[in-house]
């Protein structure tokens, strides 16, 4: 069995969460459970990939101290990144107990937020430990505490080796509504390296760089270009267009700087391209005219505008990767 724990605090010596994490470590070693702790203050630029270290844990346990009001941005912004990055299927497995220790006000509100959260995402809560912390020296020493903050870990321990079932809530109810909302469904490995992209800023940093070395040059390749306004981006995909047997979709790409959405309809070989109105489509996409320029002289892939944030898009997202199959365009 392994135990991750997130601790959200600002990792200060009397910090009397990191106390009740020790004991908790403690009683975890003598069971034999495997325990690992990442400290997100020490790890505030890789928040965004820390969700992917939720894969070979069994339980996990989330830990943060409330100082002024709430359970803090650190803790807030990995349960950020679980939404939006995170293996929704190994969550749902996970159980997960909230610790809260207070020095002011709000530990049963922190507590309480742990858990929505965690259910919302689709994850199993357990009863946690939360305590309002007036001298973290007398609560050290207070041998009934300790003895409370243990039997919380058995409990704990217990409660994932025999999977112990809970009755469902109305945030599940709530979960699913919010996931009909969702415009594209990530496999996990497709979550796994775009949290990665966000997480590099050296990777971000580079892709900035390199749009603003090659504006220039394209803007005058764009310049020297002899079209009508009307047929922009026409011939670019049908002189680069590879047919494809047994595919037909039809995409309808909205470009911020044009009146009308660009549509392409593809049926086996046959192409048709056009700007008009269409009410439905298999892929809605929607991009400026900048990063079209960039896929159009193959410095951009429509899949990488996507992962960057570059473009949006809704529909199948199996037919949007077929993009870049369909249209080779190379530098």
């Amino acid at each position: 069995m392994k135990i991750n724990i997130y601790y959200g605090g600002r990792g200060i010596l009397d910090d009397p969460t990191l106390y009740v994490l020790k004991k908790m470590e403690s009683v975890f070693e003598e069971l034999r459970v495997k325990v690992e702790r990442f400290d997100l203050f020490e790890q505030k630029n890789t928040i965004s990939s820390l969700p992917q270290t939720l894969k070979d844990a069994d339980g996990i346990i989330l830990a943060t101290t409330i100082e002024w009001y709430g359970i803090g941005g650190c803790m807030q912004q990995f349960l950020d990144s679980c939404w939006l990055y995170g293996d929704k299927e190994k969550i749902s497995t996970l159980y997960m107990m909230p610790v809260v220790m207070s020095t002011t006000y709000g530990e049963r509100e922190g507590k309480l937020s742990l858990i929505n959260s965690w259910e919302i995402l689709g994850g199993i809560p357990c009863n946690g430990i939360c305590s309002y912390i007036e001298d973290a020296v007398s609560f050290e020493m207070n041998k009934e505490y300790a003895a409370i903050i243990e039997k919380e870990g058995e409990n704990l321990y217990r409660t994932i080796s025999q999977k112990i079932r809970v009755l469902p809530t109305s945030n599940q109810a709530v979960k699913q509504n919010i996931y009909m909302t969702q415009n594209i469904d990530l496999t996990p490995q497709e979550s796994e390296q775009l949290s990665k992209y966000v997480a590099d800023e050296t990777f971000v940093q580079k892709q900035k760089e390199d749009i603003k070395e090659l504006s220039s040059l394209f803007k005058s390749k764009l310049e020297n270009r002899d079209f009508n306004e009307e047929d922009d981006f026409l011939y670019d995909f049908n002189s680069h267009f590879k047919k494809q047997e047994d595919f037909k979709a039809v995409y309808k790409i909205m470009i911020k700087e044009k009146d009308k959405p660009l549509v392409i309809e593809i049926e086996n070989d046959k192409l048709n391209c056009y700007y008009g109105e269409l009410e439905n489509a298999d892929v809605i996409a929607k991009l400026s005219e900048e990063v079209m320029n960039h896929i159009i002289f193959g410095r951009m892939t429509f899949q990488r505008a996507f992962m960057s944030g570059e473009m949006t898009a809704k529909g199948n997202f199996k037919t949007l990767r077929m993009l870049d199959q369909i249209f080779e365009f190379t530098k």
